[in-house]
């Protein structure tokens, strides 16, 4: 009791006598504020050392003033001070060694991360470094000194440093495109295999392209328990998967199979692979198969026809014509737009890590994905498209990866920019080819993260079609034509007369 009652005297006379100190503080504030209002001290500035640390990385030294850190941490205790509730004490008046006694730890704790914070962010906003993501600062093992400057440093993953080529007078050639009927009977088949129905094979084994149902178990590379998937569809293709797993050379794997047989291997999945979980990884994979079933096309019959709104064949072979010519103006675009990437691919020397690829190849597929829907294509040919990426090697990564780079340095060297209007147009025009409300799909591509992507592909394209203003186009043959030419020209000149009257009297359209 007496020792509570000497507690309270002790609290009341540093009460008292902190009270009085910070009167005659106040005072002396009052007496010096318009000379510090006239005079006041220059902003304290880090010491900064920015290094070379490989290939699209910095490493960044900083040194802060002792200064610096005894104004914060004066500051952070004027602030603790006015909230902090210290028995005995009213709220505000509690001194500051019985504050740095109770808080000391966590208030320590709060400047150092204040100041490495603020002095990272500085470091990497007054050097310009266009950082491609956090710093990576070593929090655990940086201590607040408690005399003399902080010193610490971190490493930052940065934007590829790089020079453009001569952007004026690029090579392209342009190929004259033209529709033929075999072009058009093609489009008549593959049209009646996406209305076709897959249907059960009897008694029979896998063929390429077939579709088979299956139990699958999944044994990965550093995880104890293995993975079961029941009852999922598999395309017996050349670069497939199963589950979420690509596996090379599937249709070797299943290709004569049949219900009831159990096929296993192991896959290396790539380091650049979309899902971490997975990346990198030796997956042990066993599959076993419970039916099989191939796709049966749909018959080119009445039914057929309404399904596309044609009256006969030859009203169905023409609308074909339309939208193949259509097609080929824009494959024609695709072809020296893919040439101008090239030229700056071969052109640009840059260098990119593992690392940085790997982190970006989420981002890589949202470019592709938005890139095909772009294009017009249709729901199936994006889907398959995009499962050949999914599966692509390290190499195509890093092609996308500099590509993003090389075109974003040529936009901001042609002061190129998408407006808001050029973007809601964008997708007006999408949405209707997709019978798409335009703010709903706006919604939808904001929600699954393509929104950003796409103001970046509307940017390249006008990227692009500047550069096709200076190029150098010349126009050539269809590659095709081409090699058939090649080969006439060989031929010798003595030749069967029939059968040199038969190939000119050939349609023209069925050799190109």
């Amino acid at each position: 009791m007496e020792m509570a009652d000497e507690e309270r005297s002790e609290a009341l006379k540093e009460e008292e006598s902190t009270e009085l100190k910070d009167k005659e503080s106040t005072e002396l504030k009052d007496e010096e504020s318009t000379e510090q209002n006239e005079e006041e001290s220059p902003e304290l500035k880090n010491a900064v050392t920015i290094e070379d640390a490989g290939p699209c990385k910095k490493k960044v030294i900083i040194e802060i003033p002792q200064e610096k850190i005894k104004k914060l941490t004066e500051k952070q205790y004027e602030d603790l001070r006015k909230e902090a509730l210290v028995p005995g004490f009213r709220k505000g008046r509690a001194p500051r060694r019985l504050l740095e006694k109770r808080f000391g730890k966590e208030t320590k704790e709060q400047i150092k991360l204040t100041l490495l914070s603020d002095a990272s962010k500085s470091a990497i906003e007054d050097n310009k470094l266009q950082a491609l993501g956090e710093p990576d600062i070593d929090l655990e093992n940086i201590e607040l000194p408690a005399e003399g400057p902080l010193t610490f440093d971190f490493e930052v993953e940065v934007r590829p440093e790089f020079d453009l080529p001569k952007l004026e007078g690029i090579p392209v050639a342009k190929t004259k495109l033209e529709v033929t009927d075999e072009q058009i009977d093609r489009e008549i088949q593959q049209m009646q295999r996406w209305s076709g129905v897959w249907t059960p094979r009897e008694e029979e084994a896998v063929e390429p392209e077939d579709q088979i149902i299956a139990d699958a178990i999944l044994k990965v590379e550093g995880i104890e328990e293995e993975e079961k998937l029941d009852d999922i569809e598999i395309h017996v293709r050349k670069s497939g998967f199963v589950g979420a797993i690509p596996v090379e050379k599937l249709d070797e794997l299943l290709v004569g199979a049949k219900a009831g047989d159990t096929k296993e291997t192991s896959v290396e999945v790539p380091k650049t692979f979309f899902r971490e979980e997975y990346r990198g990884k030796k997956v042990d994979i066993k599959i076993s198969i419970k039916d099989i079933k191939w796709l049966k096309p749909a018959e080119l019959d009445e039914n057929f026809l309404k399904r596309y709104e044609v009256e006969d064949e030859d009203d169905l072979r023409e609308k074909i014509h339309d939208t193949l010519h259509s097609r080929l103006e824009t494959q024609g675009r695709t072809e020296m737009t893919d040439q101008i990437f090239e030229y700056l691919l071969d052109k640009t020397d840059l260098d990119l890590p593992v690392s940085i690829v790997a982190e970006q190849a989420n981002s890589v597929l949202q470019r592709q994905y938005t890139n095909l829907l772009m294009r017009g294509l249709s729901r199936e040919q994006v889907d398959e498209q995009l499962e050949q990426l999914k599966a692509g090697s390290e190499q195509q990564a890093q092609q996308q990866l500099k590509k993003f780079f090389i075109m974003d340095k040529v936009a901001d060297k042609l002061d190129i920019e998408v407006t808001e209007e050029e973007i809601n147009g964008q997708v007006a025009q999408l949405a209707l080819q997709r019978g798409q409300r335009p703010e709903k799909l706006r919604e939808e591509m904001q929600r699954n993260g393509t929104f950003a992507q796409f103001g970046l592909e509307l940017r390249q394209d006008k990227c692009v079609a500047k550069l096709l203003e200076t190029a150098a186009i010349t126009e050539k043959k269809p590659e095709k034509q081409a090699k058939e030419a090649k080969k006439s020209d060989k031929k010798p000149a003595k030749k069967n007369a029939k059968k040199t009257a038969k190939k000119s009297a050939e349609p023209e359209e069925k050799q190109s």
